[in-house]
């Protein structure tokens, strides 16, 4: 095991409602700035030690270097051959394209060093990780061909230094445990590209370690480098590099892939609304960020866009702290026209969700193992027609299991959980709707039912318990909607926009983030966010 800087488990922010305070994440407290200060001392005392160990180790390396006859098949790339020299039709492939097809064949693959092993003098292996795939790779003395010099080069080469390697293919008779790739490759050339300092603040190996090992090794006593997840942001650029963090982000994009090619498919159109809004003030009339496309997306349907998407970034000013909310995050948003019922945006939504979850499971299955690896979880359970249930319904539900909520009020995430396991065990599903919500608790612009203005023609989404989507149906009528925003200081540029008349419509709205965290049942949000942004983060 290498050596990483020691850390202290920091926040975690666990479920809880907006009036939480700062929580605990796995069982440690927030770093005070005094200590923050200090340990950030300790880092650059650290780094400066770390480049004076790597100058004087390459300057001993350049000497043994210009003495090898073979020295032009190893050493490190000069900065002016990695400035767009020239073009010199050289062909590297992928380390997940090297298999047994190549037997014998030369390639050049580029890939991070992942482990390096000496044995002796005369023999070394290495082994090169490629966006999750790996191969080994072994140097042997030979005359006129391998040196001592270039053994002892390669493998003294840092962790997640950048390598070039060109080499022969072949196929060993016993399977290579520690490697994705199952041939090796019998390096001819090895050339250094970028190296990582000698001491990395956190170890590859220890990112990756599974929650399964992690606790095995707890209950028997034995000591482990335990990454905490401030310990992750603070170098999130290494912990992105974990097999897991890889399959998650290409899970992401898949999420955002699906989304697109399926609203595409029914006719809607992508759009982009500004992100910068105006706010009410006697003074004068400031710009905010904005929170939700929501107004932007309603006045493109009184554009006569019959159908719009977007996918973009939304902030929040959230004053609490828990797993699943950030100040910034990638909103998933659609709205579209009604004919006669909000059940069509619904339809849309079942549509879309359930193609989703499809493609995922379909397209991504070597992604979803290595999240599996590290985070162990059962796949989601969902029907190929969603569930719907009313709100008095599930309120019903809660009830019969001897819950008691208000029937014209919102549910906690405690409840939503509990509701959410009572809906599987009785109806086998993980993915549902909640609609006919009341109106007390959703916003100005929903229209109420028909039937009863206590409840509202909206709706929530939720996925292995938690909410994941709110939508419904607009107001449309400007008579009506100010009478519902009298004293919230609403942009009347948006109010205006209805005047002209627009045909009835809804929408929905969705975090990309929180998608992928209750897909894969992730325990916080901050692994789904590429760098995350909440009221204690704002770096990386």
């Amino acid at each position: 095991m290498g050596t990483s800087v020691s850390e202290t488990h920091s926040s975690s922010l666990h479920p809880e409602n907006n009036n939480s305070n700062v929580a605990e994440e796995e069982g440690g407290t927030t770093l005070s700035k005094k200590a923050a200060k200090k340990e950030a001392m300790k880092q650059e005392k650290l780094k400066l030690q770390q480049e004076s160990a790597a100058a004087a180790a390459a300057a001993l390396a350049s000497a043994s270097i210009e003495s090898d006859p073979l020295s032009e098949n190893y050493g490190e790339v000069a900065l002016q051959d990695m400035q767009s020299k020239a073009v010199t039709g050289r062909k590297w492939i992928r380390i997940g394209l090297v298999n047994e097809s190549l037997k014998d064949k030369t390639v050049l693959v580029r890939g991070r060093i992942q482990t390096t092993r000496p044995v002796g003098k005369n023999i070394g292996f290495l082994v090169l990780r490629e966006q999750g795939f790996t191969i080994q790779c072994v140097l042997t003395v030979a005359e006129n061909l391998i040196s001592r010099q270039m053994v002892k080069f390669a493998t003294s080469l840092s962790k997640e230094s950048h390598v070039d390697v060109e080499g022969i293919v072949s196929v060993p008779d016993a399977p290579i445990k520690g490697a994705t790739q199952q041939v090796e490759l019998q390096i001819r050339k090895i050339y250094g590209i970028s190296k990582a300092l000698p001491m990395l603040p956190i170890n590859i190996d220890d990112a990756a370690r599974s929650e399964a090992d992690i606790e095995k090794a707890m209950q028997s006593g034995e000591k482990f480098v335990h990454v905490n997840q401030d310990t992750r942001l603070n170098f999130r650029v290494l912990d992105l590099r974990t097999p897991a963090n890889q399959g998650i982000f290409r899970i992401q994009s898949q999420v955002e892939t699906a989304f697109r090619n399926y609203l595409l498919s029914k006719d809607f159109v992508g759009i982009h609304t500004p992100k910068l809004i105006a706010g009410s003030s006697e003074g004068g009339n400031p710009a905010f960020l904005a929170q939700s496309p929501q107004l932007h997306k309603q006045l493109s349907i009184c554009s006569d866009f019959m159908g719009v998407f977007e996918v973009g970034p939304v902030f929040r000013a959230e004053d609490s702290f828990t797993h699943r909310h950030l100040c910034e995050f990638t909103g998933l948003d659609v709205e579209m026209e009604i004919k006669e019922h909000y059940f069509e945006v619904m339809d849309i939504l079942d549509g879309l969700f359930v193609a989703i979850f499809g493609s995922l499971n379909e397209n991504c299955k070597k992604e979803l193992e290595a999240i599996w690896e590290q985070y162990p979880f059962k796949p989601l359970k969902y029907l190929r027609k969603t569930l719907r249930l009313t709100f008095e319904e599930g309120v019903q539900i809660l009830k019969e299991a001897g819950v008691e909520v208000d029937p014209l009020g919102d549910l906690n995430t405690e409840v939503e959980r509990k509701l959410g396991k009572l809906v599987l065990e009785k109806y086998g599903t993980e993915f549902y709707m909640l609609h006919r919500y009341p109106s007390a608790v959703r916003p100005f612009y929903t229209m109420p039912c028909y039937d009863n203005p206590a409840y509202s023609n909206s709706f929530d989404v939720f996925i292995r318990g938690e909410e994941i989507i709110s939508g419904g149906q607009r107001v449309h009528v400007p008579e009506l909607l100010r009478t519902r925003e009298e004293g919230l200081g609403i942009d009347q540029a948006y109010i205006d926009g209805f005047q002209y008349g627009t045909a009835p419509h809804g929408g929905f709205g969705a975090g990309l983030e929180r998608v992928v965290m209750l897909f894969c049942a992730l325990n916080n949000i901050r692994k789904t966010s590429l760098f995350s942004r909440d009221p204690h983060r704002i770096s990386p």
